[in-house]
């Protein structure tokens, strides 16, 4: 089967699925195999429940005359009509990559990008080999505009995802200490996030640059295709305003503000607005569109709970965002938990990081430290250390938190968000 031949058929299709159990009539099933399982055992089962096609790479599937097709490799396939599909598109597509705060930017512009124009953009966090290409499969030909979130832990990741992307405009929310292991130290990371400024550069494509970060400001320097903001000489000038533990911004005297926490989220809520101005989209209708929006990701999510305020933040972690976290709740008026758990992925530097972290909880203002994680049993001494969540739900339950304000941190895989219940 040529990528060509099963285009015509992928024109009619609804959908291209990789999970048989989310099948719809009329999608396209792409049966990926593994040690444990094949997908392909599911085709003519998929089909007489409706799909219009399913891909395998098990020969002894092939059925041409029930829509089943035969490839070397569902993924290389996968990726391939992507990019096929993209080569038919002539609308704008912004790829966004970074160490922290991908999925909250991508939600910031696409919500404000959607005030003008109909938008698809990367649902969930389908940003890697397989979510890039499913995402570019999505948009339609009534979509005028896409925004795609592309995630790393290696280098070379990010080359190989804006083959299939392609971008028009390019941001790079930060370059900090994540997935250290896969990228080789903070150094790779650099170079692998990066690797987004060498496509756009290569093809003359508009890169959006805070130009409050030196790194994003040493790297883009001399190239003239860009959009600016983070400096008084930028093309956007931003202020940034709090109220209430939530961050916006002050442009041109008209106030934003946003339902995140964290003057982290500064930067997120200045790159939206700029493309939202740069798209000619009027600030008041830039302003409703964030002020409308409500995040539901456990990420920088603030929940009044009886006389409670807790900061969920729980989708992922690494030194740079945990950093920044604590910083930002050592702000809060009250008395103050924090319960942080491990960062996932760091490698040789994973003891020294977490050491660093636990060093700068003591240091601020908090009432009560919980860790959960081996990582940080290993340089929690003096405070309370669980060595996973279902230990601190155990304890939870005998010793109910008392303060006014709960901070929840921690990298996905510590699952943390299963304790709210109790807090």
């Amino acid at each position: 089967m040529n990528i060509e031949s099963f285009y015509k058929l992928y024109t009619e299709a609804n959908n291209c699925i990789i999970d048989s159990r989310k099948l719809q009539p009329n999608d396209i099933f792409f049966a990926f195999s593994g040690e444990n399982y094949n997908a392909a055992e599911k085709a003519e089962e998929v089909i007489a429940n409706g799909a219009l096609a399913v891909v395998v790479e098990d020969a002894k599937y092939n059925n041409p005359g029930r829509n089943i097709f035969y490839v070397d490799s569902t993924l290389e396939f996968l990726q391939d009509l992507a990019i096929y599909h993209r080569n038919q598109l002539n609308i704008p597509i912004i790829g966004l990559t970074g160490s922290n705060g991908k999925t909250t930017t991508k939600e910031m512009i696409s919500t404000v990008l959607s005030k003008k124009f109909k938008l698809q953009y990367t649902f969930g966090n389908l940003n890697n080999h397989i979510g890039v290409p499913l995402t570019i499969l999505s948009i339609k030909s009534e979509h005028e505009l896409a925004v795609v979130e592309m995630g790393a832990n290696h280098q070379k990741e990010i080359e190989a995802l804006c083959k299939i992307a392609q971008p028009t405009i390019g941001y790079i929310t930060n370059f900090g200490k994540a997935h250290l292991e896969g990228f080789g130290g903070f150094e790779g990371v650099i170079k692998g996030k990066s690797e987004l400024y060498d496509y756009l550069k290569s093809n003359d494509k508009t890169i959006l640059v805070n130009e409050a970060d030196t790194i994003q400001l040493e790297k883009t320097t001399d190239y003239v295709n860009k959009i600016s903001f983070g400096k008084p000489t930028s093309d956007y000038v931003f202020e940034v305003f709090a109220k209430d533990h939530f961050v916006g911004l002050i442009y041109q005297s008209e106030k934003l503000l946003s339902n995140l926490t964290g003057n982290y989220n500064f930067t997120n809520l200045s790159a939206a607005v700029s493309l939202g101005l740069h798209f000619n989209i009027p600030f008041n209708d830039i302003k409703e569109a964030i002020e409308s929006y409500f995040p539901s990701n456990m990420r920088s999510q603030v929940q009044k709970k009886d006389d409670k305020t807790l900061v969920l933040d729980t989708y992922n972690a690494n030194p740079s965002s945990m950093s920044a976290s604590l910083d930002n709740f050592n702000e809060f008026e009250g008395s103050k938990t924090i319960i942080i758990g491990d960062m996932l992925e760091l490698g040789t530097e994973s003891e020294l990081e977490h050491q660093l972290i636990y060093d700068k909880a003591k240091a601020l203002s908090f009432d009560k430290i919980i860790t959960v994680g081996k990582e940080f049993k290993k340089v929690n001494t003096t405070d309370f250390a669980f060595e996973n969540t279902s230990e601190l739900i155990e304890f939870l339950k005998l010793n109910p938190i008392t303060t006014d304000n709960i901070l929840l941190k921690a990298s996905r895989g510590i699952a943390l968000e299963k304790a709210i219940d109790l807090l």
